[in-house]
Protein backbone atom coordinates (compact mmCIF):
# COMPACT_ATOMS: atom_id res chain seq x y z
CA UNK A 1 0.00 0.00 0.00
CA UNK A 2 2.53 2.30 0.93
CA UNK A 3 4.98 1.41 -2.16
CA UNK A 4 1.43 2.50 -4.15
CA UNK A 5 0.76 5.84 -2.47
CA UNK A 6 4.65 6.34 -3.06
CA UNK A 7 4.74 5.72 -6.79
CA UNK A 8 1.18 7.85 -6.79
CA UNK A 9 3.13 11.06 -5.24
CA UNK A 10 6.21 10.40 -7.65
CA UNK A 11 3.62 10.71 -10.35
CA UNK A 12 2.29 13.47 -9.13
CA UNK A 13 5.71 15.19 -8.68
CA UNK A 14 6.20 14.60 -12.48
CA UNK A 15 3.19 15.77 -13.40
CA UNK A 16 3.49 18.88 -11.49
CA UNK A 17 7.12 19.09 -13.24
CA UNK A 18 5.85 18.84 -16.70
CA UNK A 19 2.69 21.48 -16.02
CA UNK A 20 5.50 24.25 -14.74
CA UNK A 21 7.98 23.28 -17.82
CA UNK A 22 5.02 23.83 -20.73
CA UNK A 23 3.88 26.80 -18.19
CA UNK A 24 7.19 28.98 -19.17
CA UNK A 25 8.38 27.23 -22.38
CA UNK A 26 4.40 27.28 -24.28
CA UNK A 27 5.00 31.35 -25.09
CA UNK A 28 8.08 30.79 -26.89
CA UNK A 29 6.72 28.16 -29.07
CA UNK A 30 4.84 30.77 -31.27
CA UNK A 31 7.21 32.83 -32.58
CA UNK A 32 9.73 30.06 -33.47
CA UNK A 33 6.12 28.80 -35.71
CA UNK A 34 5.52 31.88 -36.75
CA UNK A 35 9.28 32.91 -37.97
CA UNK A 36 8.59 30.12 -40.79
CA UNK A 37 5.63 31.14 -42.13
CA UNK A 38 6.87 33.71 -44.71
CA UNK A 39 5.06 33.03 -48.05
CA UNK A 40 8.49 33.66 -49.79
CA UNK A 41 10.00 30.56 -48.13
CA UNK A 42 10.71 29.31 -44.82
CA UNK A 43 14.45 31.15 -43.93
CA UNK A 44 13.18 34.31 -46.19
CA UNK A 45 12.15 35.76 -42.68
CA UNK A 46 15.86 35.55 -41.30
CA UNK A 47 16.79 37.06 -44.63
CA UNK A 48 15.21 39.97 -44.50
CA UNK A 49 16.43 41.01 -41.09
CA UNK A 50 19.45 41.17 -42.90
CA UNK A 51 18.18 43.59 -45.37
CA UNK A 52 16.96 45.83 -42.92
CA UNK A 53 19.25 48.80 -42.53
CA UNK A 54 17.84 50.02 -39.19
CA UNK A 55 17.62 46.61 -37.53
CA UNK A 56 21.12 46.04 -38.53
CA UNK A 57 22.06 49.22 -37.00
CA UNK A 58 20.22 48.18 -33.73
CA UNK A 59 21.87 45.06 -33.88
CA UNK A 60 25.31 46.51 -33.98
CA UNK A 61 24.18 48.89 -31.24
CA UNK A 62 23.29 46.17 -28.71
CA UNK A 63 26.24 43.84 -28.96
CA UNK A 64 28.52 47.33 -28.40
CA UNK A 65 26.37 48.34 -25.50
CA UNK A 66 25.60 44.33 -24.25
CA UNK A 67 29.94 44.68 -24.28
CA UNK A 68 30.79 47.36 -23.17
CA UNK A 69 27.88 46.44 -19.96
CA UNK A 70 29.16 43.19 -19.62
CA UNK A 71 32.64 44.64 -18.71
CA UNK A 72 31.82 47.01 -16.75
CA UNK A 73 29.01 46.07 -14.38
CA UNK A 74 31.35 43.19 -13.31
CA UNK A 75 34.30 45.86 -12.20
CA UNK A 76 31.98 47.80 -10.55
CA UNK A 77 30.13 44.82 -8.44
CA UNK A 78 33.30 43.51 -7.47
CA UNK A 79 34.52 46.36 -5.94
CA UNK A 80 31.05 47.23 -4.71
CA UNK A 81 31.01 43.38 -3.01
CA UNK A 82 34.68 43.95 -1.48
CA UNK A 83 33.90 47.41 0.00
CA UNK A 84 30.36 45.47 1.09
CA UNK A 85 32.87 42.89 2.95
CA UNK A 86 35.21 45.53 4.49
CA UNK A 87 32.40 47.58 6.26
CA UNK A 88 30.52 47.09 9.01
CA UNK A 89 26.93 47.27 7.96
CA UNK A 90 27.05 45.23 5.06
CA UNK A 91 22.99 43.98 5.40
CA UNK A 92 21.90 47.89 5.25
CA UNK A 93 24.59 48.98 2.59
CA UNK A 94 23.28 46.00 0.29
CA UNK A 95 19.78 46.47 1.60
CA UNK A 96 19.94 50.13 -0.53
CA UNK A 97 22.08 48.59 -3.67
CA UNK A 98 18.96 46.32 -4.05
CA UNK A 99 16.38 48.67 -3.41
CA UNK A 100 16.38 49.90 -7.30
CA UNK A 101 15.21 46.75 -8.22
CA UNK A 102 11.87 47.54 -6.89
CA UNK A 103 11.32 50.79 -8.21
CA UNK A 104 9.00 50.39 -11.08
CA UNK A 105 10.98 50.39 -15.21
CA UNK A 106 9.32 53.21 -16.11
CA UNK A 107 9.94 55.58 -13.26
CA UNK A 108 13.12 54.61 -12.97
CA UNK A 109 14.18 55.24 -16.90
CA UNK A 110 12.41 58.45 -16.34
CA UNK A 111 14.25 59.90 -13.48
CA UNK A 112 17.37 58.29 -15.46
CA UNK A 113 16.40 60.50 -18.16
CA UNK A 114 16.07 63.83 -16.03
CA UNK A 115 19.49 63.08 -14.24
CA UNK A 116 20.93 62.96 -17.58
CA UNK A 117 19.39 66.65 -18.65
CA UNK A 118 20.28 68.08 -15.41
CA UNK A 119 23.67 66.88 -15.89
CA UNK A 120 23.84 68.38 -19.43
CA UNK A 121 24.23 64.30 -20.91
CA UNK A 122 22.16 63.82 -24.56
CA UNK A 123 20.67 61.04 -25.36
CA UNK A 124 22.74 58.37 -26.62
CA UNK A 125 24.82 54.68 -26.67
CA UNK A 126 26.78 56.10 -22.92
CA UNK A 127 23.50 57.23 -21.79
CA UNK A 128 22.35 53.70 -22.76
CA UNK A 129 25.17 51.76 -21.08
CA UNK A 130 24.76 53.71 -17.81
CA UNK A 131 21.19 52.84 -17.55
CA UNK A 132 21.60 49.38 -18.14
CA UNK A 133 24.81 49.29 -15.89
CA UNK A 134 22.54 51.19 -13.18
CA UNK A 135 20.14 48.16 -13.69
CA UNK A 136 22.63 45.22 -13.50
CA UNK A 137 24.68 46.14 -10.77
CA UNK A 138 22.65 44.92 -8.09
CA UNK A 139 22.28 41.33 -10.01
CA UNK A 140 26.02 40.82 -10.15
CA UNK A 141 27.21 42.16 -7.21
CA UNK A 142 24.81 39.11 -5.86
CA UNK A 143 27.03 37.05 -8.16
CA UNK A 144 30.27 38.14 -6.88
CA UNK A 145 28.87 37.88 -3.31
CA UNK A 146 28.22 34.45 -4.09
CA UNK A 147 31.21 33.33 -5.81
CA UNK A 148 33.33 35.30 -3.00
CA UNK A 149 31.19 33.48 0.05
CA UNK A 150 33.02 30.08 -1.09
CA UNK A 151 36.28 31.75 -0.65
CA UNK A 152 38.18 30.63 2.87
CA UNK A 153 39.39 34.42 3.98
CA UNK A 154 42.47 32.23 5.84
CA UNK A 155 44.64 32.31 2.49
CA UNK A 156 44.31 36.24 2.52
CA UNK A 157 45.40 36.51 6.50
CA UNK A 158 48.71 33.96 5.17
CA UNK A 159 49.57 35.66 2.27
CA UNK A 160 49.62 39.41 4.64
CA UNK A 161 51.72 36.83 7.33
CA UNK A 162 53.94 36.46 4.47
CA UNK A 163 54.46 39.97 3.76
CA UNK A 164 51.95 40.46 0.69
CA UNK A 165 49.95 43.75 0.34
CA UNK A 166 46.12 43.74 -0.31
CA UNK A 167 46.60 44.32 -3.69
CA UNK A 168 49.24 41.34 -4.02
CA UNK A 169 47.01 39.08 -2.50
CA UNK A 170 43.96 40.50 -3.74
CA UNK A 171 44.90 39.86 -7.70
CA UNK A 172 47.17 36.34 -6.70
CA UNK A 173 45.21 34.39 -3.89
CA UNK A 174 41.53 35.33 -4.28
CA UNK A 175 41.14 36.71 -7.98
CA UNK A 176 41.78 32.94 -9.27
CA UNK A 177 39.30 31.68 -6.84
CA UNK A 178 36.42 33.86 -7.85
CA UNK A 179 37.18 34.63 -11.55
CA UNK A 180 34.40 32.44 -12.24
CA UNK A 181 31.60 34.75 -10.68
CA UNK A 182 33.04 37.25 -12.61
CA UNK A 183 32.54 35.72 -15.63
CA UNK A 184 29.07 34.59 -13.91
CA UNK A 185 27.72 37.85 -13.64
CA UNK A 186 29.38 39.38 -17.12
CA UNK A 187 27.06 36.56 -18.36
CA UNK A 188 24.51 37.26 -16.58
CA UNK A 189 24.69 41.31 -16.99
CA UNK A 190 24.82 40.82 -21.03
CA UNK A 191 21.84 38.95 -20.55
CA UNK A 192 19.82 41.51 -18.67
CA UNK A 193 21.49 43.83 -21.59
CA UNK A 194 19.81 41.96 -24.30
CA UNK A 195 16.35 42.07 -22.93
CA UNK A 196 16.20 45.54 -21.69
CA UNK A 197 13.66 47.88 -23.15
CA UNK A 198 11.59 50.17 -20.96
CA UNK A 199 14.49 52.08 -19.46
CA UNK A 200 16.51 52.12 -22.52
CA UNK A 201 13.55 53.01 -24.50
CA UNK A 202 13.87 56.33 -22.69
CA UNK A 203 17.48 57.61 -23.42
CA UNK A 204 17.72 56.22 -26.70
CA UNK A 205 17.35 59.35 -28.30
CA UNK A 206 17.63 58.51 -32.30
CA UNK A 207 19.94 55.27 -31.33
CA UNK A 208 18.23 51.57 -31.35
CA UNK A 209 18.58 48.25 -29.88
CA UNK A 210 17.38 45.40 -31.27
CA UNK A 211 14.97 45.24 -28.42
CA UNK A 212 14.02 48.99 -28.97
CA UNK A 213 13.07 48.27 -32.48
CA UNK A 214 11.24 45.07 -31.68
CA UNK A 215 9.02 46.90 -29.22
CA UNK A 216 8.07 50.35 -31.74
CA UNK A 217 7.58 47.90 -34.89
CA UNK A 218 4.96 46.17 -32.73
CA UNK A 219 3.28 48.83 -31.83
CA UNK A 220 3.46 50.25 -35.56
CA UNK A 221 3.07 47.46 -37.74
CA UNK A 222 2.06 44.54 -35.40
CA UNK A 223 3.48 41.04 -35.80
CA UNK A 224 5.14 40.05 -39.23
CA UNK A 225 7.45 36.60 -40.16
CA UNK A 226 10.30 38.81 -39.75
CA UNK A 227 9.30 40.04 -36.20
CA UNK A 228 8.73 36.45 -35.33
CA UNK A 229 12.42 35.73 -36.92
CA UNK A 230 13.71 38.16 -34.79
CA UNK A 231 12.43 36.87 -31.43
CA UNK A 232 13.07 33.46 -32.06
CA UNK A 233 16.86 34.49 -32.39
CA UNK A 234 16.90 36.36 -29.37
CA UNK A 235 14.85 33.72 -27.98
CA UNK A 236 17.96 31.00 -28.58
CA UNK A 237 20.63 33.47 -27.67
CA UNK A 238 19.08 33.98 -24.26
CA UNK A 239 18.53 30.29 -23.38
CA UNK A 240 22.02 30.09 -24.76
CA UNK A 241 23.78 32.50 -22.79
CA UNK A 242 21.47 31.01 -19.96
CA UNK A 243 22.65 27.76 -19.96
CA UNK A 244 26.90 29.04 -20.12
CA UNK A 245 25.94 30.64 -16.94
CA UNK A 246 24.52 27.53 -15.50
CA UNK A 247 28.02 25.77 -16.38
CA UNK A 248 30.05 28.70 -14.68
CA UNK A 249 27.91 28.06 -11.69
CA UNK A 250 28.33 24.21 -11.39
CA UNK A 251 32.39 24.61 -12.33
CA UNK A 252 32.33 27.29 -9.22
CA UNK A 253 30.52 24.74 -7.17
CA UNK A 254 32.83 22.59 -7.85
CA UNK A 255 35.65 24.52 -7.55
CA UNK A 256 34.32 25.36 -4.25
CA UNK A 257 33.71 21.48 -3.11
Amino acid sequence: MSKQRSSMEHLLMWSFFLLVLVFLYAPLVPPIIGSFSSADGATSAYTEILRDPVLMNGVMNTLLIGILVAVATPLLALALAQALRAWQRPKLILTLVMLPLFVPGVSMGVATALFFRVTGMEASILSMVLVQVLWCLPFATLVILTAMSGFDQVYLEAAHMLGSNPMQAFFEIELPQIVQGLFGAAIFSLILSFNETIRTSIVQGGENTVQTYLWSQYQQIGLSPPLYALMTILILLTLGLIILLAVLDRRTARRAS
